[in-house]
């Protein structure tokens, strides 16, 4: 895979609202599929579909504990200002501000 085709890869998983959400719920700490879906209001179903592109882009690492799995960002993909929830995916930082479910409280 050329560097073209990873960035091309990198933004393809990360435009959709729910991924977007997804990646910066997973900014604060490692979850499970069941964690992230009662934060987000996302069926299951629906956020592992989600997780699955994010990980094919290389987005999102998932480590197996006992009968479940915790999904993480990678530490290469952390942005680097403390208390700035930010992915840093070398030619582009997104930083983010509130999280998805402090966003959907005030709204």
């Amino acid at each position: 895979m050329t560097e073209e085709d990873r960035w091309i890869s990198v933004l393809k998983a990360l435009a959709d609202r729910s991924r977007l959400r997804i990646v910066r719920t997973l900014l604060d700490k490692p979850l499970t599929v069941n964690d992230i879906s009662e934060r987000l209001g996302i069926s299951q179903y629906n956020v592992s579909k989600h997780l699955r592109i994010l990980r094919e882009a290389g987005l999102v690492e998932a480590t197996k504990m006992a009968n479940r799995r915790e999904y993480a960002i990678p530490n290469q993909y952390r942005g680097q200002e403390p208390g700035v929830p930010a992915l840093d995916v070398g030619y582009v930082v997104f930083r983010f501000g509130d999280s998805p479910a402090k966003e959907e409280a005030a709204a």
